[in-house]
């Protein structure tokens, strides 16, 4: 079976999201052959270069999500119409603002225009100039200023205007990519998006083209993203893109033959926006167990009188709460010391940091040797790699109990890896928290000190119950949360979807009529087997575009890629 893995900002670049899980994927799938089409997010992460690639990767393309020159594409008459209407009828359904049930005339005026861009980007060779013009920016503010627009539509002004065409120019770049001709994902079994937004437009473009089936796969869904991230923008701004995520995701979920989310709090999310039960398949997370085997095997604590916090330091993480929380204990149990093990994310997480290591001085001046210095303070910061913290599994056996204060989150990850070490857990509600832990450890509200403060003073005192629930946790999270497990999923997906969607190509002759029987069965076996001349098109797929094609990174033979 040949698979088209889609990935925005991850795979098979050293650096990004879900690059693990991706890389574990297609290790674990050897009997299947892989196309990867990659979005970079950065300059920099270019710079830094490729994993190892399995040789199950036949090959991999690449394309900037972060920049995009001038296509130099100079429309006519007739395409300059084609675009204000198309991209008219995109901005008019954003500006009607999302619906508790967006109805499916609604869905379908979205559909028309985006495929209408889609198929105007292939028969004029790209979109990047059309969707940075004047004229872009005109049709969204005569959308916003139509009857019937939305109020916080209506309030745009021509910065909030410019904002979200620049929004949408960025997202709607796949668009423009040469990726979809017979010989690229028109010729795969399978396209199978890592993640859903720009990383599953291909795979929706592949679908509309040559009638590729989609799978995608999400482990935090698009649109909550943007309502968590997009909060210095104005109301007009985040009223417009979180209309377009929505119905992008709406789209996405409906043309999928199956979508994956990787825990319930997902999708909730996604049925929310529109995806069909029938079609989700929730598949958790493969971690590797192997190097949490030694810890969660031995039953014994380097010191039961402390308590362990590991992951990204950021504010979502609410170190404020967990160190306020942390006084609470130390005044029931003076002996306990807490460790924070962790890298800051970005400059705000490095300012957060350094609050708290303020914060963590002033809490306890009697053990400090002065007001912004560490000393013995019953409160340490650490990073993974350090001389007292040489391994992940290293963090988890420095203490009796684990805990997470986050009023975010998505997966919790550092919570699996404290499972898979056979820790009790005290965690905040928060995500999909309950899920993972399931009744292996406590769980309080978020943003409460006293209570976080409280379930801890309870597993200090209680070392019988905390092996009791370290021991729980790591059998739940052997049985659920393996690469294993994951693999196995994916593969009996795999065959599930390719057994639903029979082949789809057609051979034509010199007259263009089909050649019954001219696609043997063993052209669907990983591997060449049928004829490099012969042309492939896709059964009621338009005509080549007249025009050059749209540029984009060079296939490269992924052992030339690997650096």
């Amino acid at each position: 079976m040949r698979i088209g893995l889609l990935t925005e900002g991850g795979y098979p670049y050293v650096s990004g999201d879900a690059r693990l899980w991706c890389d574990r994927l297609v290790r674990g799938l050897g009997q299947h052959e892989f196309d990867i089409y990659a979005l970079s997010r950065s300059e920099c992460q270019e710079d830094e270069g490729w994993v190892p690639l399995p040789p199950q990767v036949s090959r991999v393309r690449t394309a900037p999500l972060w920049t995009a020159d001038d296509d130099g594409v100079g429309y006519g008459r007739r395409a300059r119409r084609r675009f204000a209407e198309c991209y008219g009828e995109l901005a008019a359904v954003l500006c009607a603002g999302p619906s508790e049930e967006p109805s499916a005339l609604e869905a379908d005026r979205f559909a028309s225009a985006l495929y209408g861009l889609a198929e105007l980007a292939r028969d004029e060779g790209g979109l990047v100039g059309a969707l940075r013009s004047e004229a872009a920016v005109r049709a969204l503010e005569h959308a916003c200023r139509a009857p019937g627009a939305a109020r916080t539509a209506r309030e745009a002004r021509v910065p909030d205007l410019l904002a979200v065409a620049a929004h949408l120019e960025r997202a709607l770049r796949p668009l423009s990519l040469d990726w979809y001709e017979d010989d690229g994902l028109g010729s795969v079994d399978l396209c199978h998006a890592a993640s859903g937004g720009p990383a599953a437009l291909p795979g929706l473009l592949a679908r509309h083209f040559s009638d590729v089936p989609l799978l995608v796969t999400e482990y935090g869904v698009r649109l909550r993203t943007h309502y968590l991230s997009a909060t210095e923008a104005s109301p007009s701004v985040r009223s417009l893109l979180a209309a377009f995520h929505g119905r992008l995701a709406a789209e996405i979920y409906g043309r999928a033959a199956l979508v994956t989310p990787g825990n319930t709090h997902a999708r909730r999310w996604q049925e929310r926006c529109g995806a069909d039960r029938d079609k989700i398949r929730t598949v958790y997370p493969g971690m590797d167990a192997a190097r949490f085997a030694e810890v969660g095997e031995s039953p014994e604590c380097v010191d039961p009188d402390t308590l362990v916090w590991v992951g990204r330091i950021e504010p979502a993480k609410d170190l404020i709460s967990l160190l306020h929380a942390f006084a609470e204990i130390r005044k029931e149990e003076p002996k306990t010391r807490l460790r924070i093990i962790g890298a800051p994310a970005g400059p705000e997480g490095t300012a957060y940091l350094g609050h708290c290591k303020a914060l963590a001085a002033q809490l306890f001046p009697d053990e400090a040797d002065g007001l912004h210095a560490v000393g013995d303070n019953p409160v340490s910061f650490g990073e993974i790699g350090g001389p007292e913290v040489p391994a992940l599994a290293d963090a988890y056996a420095s203490g009796a109990v684990t805990v997470l204060s986050s009023v975010v989150e998505g997966f919790p990850i550092g919570l699996v890896e404290a499972m898979f070490c056979g820790r009790a857990t005290v965690s905040t509600d928060v995500g999909a928290v309950v899920e993972a832990i399931g009744g292996t450890g406590l769980v309080v509200p978020p943003r409460n000190p006293r209570a976080l403060a409280e379930a801890c003073v309870t597993l200090l005192r209680d070392p019988e119950r905390r092996a009791r629930l370290g021991a729980a946790a790591r059998a739940r999270a052997l049985e659920l949360f393996t690469v294993e497990q994951n693999i196995t999923a994916f593969h009996g997906i795999y065959l599930e979807i390719v057994s639903r969607h029979p082949a789809r190509r057609l051979v034509l002759d010199t007259a263009g009529e089909p050649l019954p029987f001219a696609v043997p069965a063993e052209a669907h076996m990983p591997g060449r087997w049928t004829d490099s001349g012969a042309r492939v098109v896709a059964r009621g797929g338009p005509g080549w575009a007249a025009g050059p094609p749209v540029r984009a990174n060079t296939p490269q033979p992924a052992t030339e890629g690997a650096r």
